[in-house]
């Protein structure tokens, strides 16, 4: 009875244990069958284009006259007549402001009377002289009086002089009286009227030079060496954005240039108040100055850029957003930023072998603008993955599919800064 039960028992743990196997056998032989039959990874593709890309920094700027001044009274009298009104525009030599002259051409009366006498007084020694060298010919007088004659008439002679120059000085007082614009431009704010006294001290008003008018901007020390190369090569083009749209918040952006962070400096803007151009004007310009030193604090460089304002769209005071173009990437190759990749390996991307497997390829960052970026390291014909790349490794098999609707409007090169370093 006991054999019997252990032979039960031990028959029981064989069935129970084939069982299992059998269950756990034929669960996963259709996985691994599924697991060996996966299909390549479907991707989209992109081929680069070629194309030309400008190299720009971008930062906000100051509009800034290229002369200002500041009109003072050169003597202390009263206000007879305003000539102009606030806001006006004058040329150059332009009668503005006339004071009371009337002390004035009095004392150039009084100057201009003592030359007269003078001359006179002189005259008469003259003649006196040469009537004691017709004497002393003929021995009616002595040497020593001729000699006293002819001292007489050179110091004469000296105080015509002095009465001359002091005439002149007095005619400069007296011309202090009318006062006239040292330049063209446009008239700031009149504070003083007829009869007002004014002073050496006393601002008349202002005139502003509007035209040719600069754009005062910074870049960083990075961009140095390209814009002075640039500027050795000729004229370096600036572009300005004038009005309330062309000043974009902006606390510095960034142009990536091989590889590198050109991150552009410029305070954050506001829209411009009493602008006198309409949002989004563009005006085109040239680089006119670049400062002989670097800012060690901020590490930024200050620049100008002129501009012709004919019909006044730039303002002095204005913000506005200014694109200064260095260089231009001939024939660059362009590929979207998102089929980049950077990590601990470098930087690269996938393409797609001629055996229709991902392989990785290293690229370099020239220049980056927008969602595109000018890169080298690939051919003219590599399919560059842009989408689909997320799980895949160098090798596994990939189902291409050309990527639909890619705009090509951006191949038109309008480089915006990137914030931050090149990845």
């Amino acid at each position: 009875m006991k054999k019997t039960s252990l032979a039960f028992l031990a028959g029981a743990v064989i069935v129970a244990g084939y069982g299992v196997w059998h269950v756990t056998h034929q669960a996963g032989a259709p996985a691994a069958a599924k697991s060996g039959a996966q299909g390549p990874t479907t991707v989209t593709v992109i081929t680069p284009r070629r194309q030309d890309v400008p190299v720009i920094f971008q930062a906000n700027g100051t509009v800034t006259p290229i002369s200002t001044v500041d009109l003072h009274p050169q003597i202390t009298s009263t206000i007879a007549r305003v000539h102009i009104k606030e806001g006006q525009f004058v040329r150059a030599g332009e009668l503005m402001f006339t004071l009371d002259d009337r002390s004035a051409r009095a004392n150039l009366d009084k100057a201009q009377a003592q030359v007269a006498r003078d001359q006179a007084s002189l005259a008469d020694l003259q003649r006196q002289y040469q009537r004691s060298q017709e004497l002393l010919s003929k021995n009616f007088i002595a040497q020593g009086a001729v000699d006293t004659l002819k001292s007489q008439v050179e110091a004469a002679r000296a105080l015509v002089q002095a009465d001359t120059a002091a005439a002149r000085s007095a005619g400069v007082d007296a011309s202090y009286s009318a006062i006239r614009a040292p330049m063209a431009g446009r008239v700031g704010a009149i504070n003083v009227y007829p009869g007002s006294l004014v002073q050496l001290s006393t601002s008349l008003t202002t005139i502003t030079q509007l035209d040719p008018i600069t754009v005062a901007f910074t870049l960083p020390e990075s961009a140095l060496a390209d814009v002075l190369a640039a500027q050795r090569a000729g004229s370096v083009p600036v572009q300005v954005t004038a009005g309330a749209g062309g000043a974009s918040s902006v606390s510095g952006g960034a142009s990536s240039v091989s590889d590198g962070a050109s991150s552009v400096s410029g305070g954050a803007t506001s829209p411009a108040s009493g602008a006198a151009s309409p949002s989004g004007t563009t005006l085109d310009g040239v680089l006119s100055f670049v400062d002989n030193t670097v800012d060690p604090v901020a590490g930024v460089i200050r620049v100008k850029a002129q501009f012709a304002n004919a019909g006044t769209p730039l303002w002095p005071g204005q913000y506005v957003n200014a694109r200064l173009t260095v260089r231009t990437l001939k024939d660059a190759l362009v590929v979207p930023q998102n089929a980049i990749i950077s990590n601990t390996r470098g930087t690269f991307v996938y393409t797609v072998a001629p055996d229709q497997t991902a392989k990785t390829n290293p690229v370099q960052r020239l220049y980056a603008f927008g969602t595109d970026a000018a890169v080298s390291g690939l051919t003219a014909d590599a399919q560059v993955i842009v989408e689909g790349k997320q799980n895949l490794r160098p090798g596994g098999k990939v189902k291409p599919v050309a990527a639909g609707g890619h705009d090509s409007a951006s191949a038109q090169a309008t480089p915006l800064a990137q914030k931050g370093k090149t990845e």
